[in-house]
């Protein structure tokens, strides 16, 4: 801890990817990135994202929708195996394992939005 300055694990995980960025790679891997980050920050770096992902692939992992579902593409891995892949709208039409997710990452933010504003 130099200067006795305490970092979050979510400003770690955006120094990390600032520091990846800088290097300026073609592909860019992240696991799980903002599982440190509020649903809001994830969003605003998602879309600060972008603008500099043109020239840039993205795998992203993650388990919230909110990460992945305005990528171009998903795949939804199974007990280690593709059960489903496609747009946000797509994988939804399915009414699968990721509409299912969906669901629920969705009633559980509202919850949480709700409990937020009644106390």
């Amino acid at each position: 801890r130099p200067w006795g300055i305490t970092l979050s694990g979510g400003q770690k995980q955006r120094i990390a990817l600032a520091r990846a960025l800088l290097k300026r790679p073609r592909i860019l891997i992240l696991d799980d990135a903002f599982s440190s980050v509020d649903v809001e920050t994830e969003e605003a770096i998602l879309v600060n994202f972008k603008g500099i992902m043109q020239d840039l692939t993205l795998l992203l992992i993650s388990q919230r929708i909110s990460a992945v579902r305005n990528l171009d593409f998903t795949v939804v891995l199974d007990e280690g195996r593709i059960a489903e892949k496609g747009t946000h709208a797509e994988l939804l039409h399915l009414d699968g394992i990721y509409a299912g997710l969906f669901e629920r990452q969705k009633i559980a933010q509202e919850e949480l939005e709700y409990l937020e504003g009644t106390s």
